[in-house]
């Protein structure tokens, strides 16, 4: 019995070790590939550290303020992620508590219906989203990221399931203490559910970091594109691919914003998957 388990633990090990083999081997060739000369990317092929490590790449990058303005990208793209979340996090949380708190009538049928619809895919939206945007004059303007999306019916739901954990005594008490709405919200709910407000604020600065399709349709203009628009802009400055080094530097810079986020914020992660977290004692 004892040599199953062990066999069992053993096996598991070895499951976890290949997945992060998977995930990270081509990270450190990525990173690796950034160092190399143009010359040793077309001579030697793959191999996953270079011969010789340089940064005339990254000089490259960081002098092209003009046609590539790689920099101006990751600061777009970091005003319209955090503005992004900012207002997700108010949107979510004031929606989650009419749904969870507050009595009105139709009030689950209409969830679930904004529910069942937010099921569609999103490129069913495309059209009728651009309309929307270009009436409004918003087209190369950051606010066609930073408006769509707020009150995403997936982040809702957590933060309504999360708050429906939280006892009704604690809002009963403070009506009776002559607390309003709004007092029990930001007073009571919001302390109680800062575990689920960061994890849905981290999917939803990721999301808005890394989306892509969106703002290929909605820029234009090089200067205001986020950095995923601007690294599909880049390919074609580059010659289609034949300056690796440059891309694979580029491709890096673009992911240390949402790889220092996680590394600060994972716990977060583990606190929300405990319903229990946010009440004390």
């Amino acid at each position: 019995m004892k040599k199953k388990v062990n066999l069992s633990k053993y096996l598991s090990y070895l499951f976890l070790i290949v997945v992060c083999a998977i995930w990270i081997i081509p990270l450190i060739f990525g990173f690796a590939t950034s160092f190399r000369s143009q010359t040793e990317v077309v001579t030697q092929g793959f191999r996953l550290l270079p011969v010789n490590w340089v940064v005339e790449n990254y000089a490259m990058i960081f002098s092209d303020t003009g046609s590539a303005p790689i920099l101006k990208w990751i600061y777009n793209s970091l005003f319209i992620a955090v503005t992004h979340t900012i207002l997700v996090i108010i949107v979510i949380s004031i929606t989650a508590y009419g749904y969870s708190r507050m009595k009105f009538k139709g009030r689950d049928v209409l969830f679930f219906t904004l529910l069942a619809i937010s099921f569609f895919p999103n490129v069913v939206n495309l059209i009728p989203s651009y309309k929307i945007i270009d009436t409004l004059g918003w087209v190369n303007t950051p606010w066609a990221m930073i408006i769509p999306g707020l009150a995403g019916m997936g982040n809702i739901f957590l933060v309504r399931q999360f708050m429906k954990n939280i006892p009704r005594e604690l809002d009963e008490s403070a009506r009776v203490d002559g607390a309003t709405d709004f007092q029990i919200y930001s007073r009571i709910i919001l302390p109680a559910i800062k575990p689920i407000l960061i994890v849905c604020g981290l999917f939803s600065f990721v999301g808005s970091w890394n989306d892509f399709l969106w703002p290929v349709i909605v820029y234009t203009d090089v200067e205001k594109m986020p950095v995923t628009a601007g690294l599909l802009l880049l390919q074609d400055i580059y010659g289609n691919y034949r300056m690796i080094g440059q891309l694979m530097g580029s491709a890096i810079l673009a992911i240390i914003p949402t790889v220092l986020l996680f590394v600060f914020a994972q716990k977060y992660f583990v606190q929300s998957l405990d319903l229990n977290s946010g009440i004390k004692g």
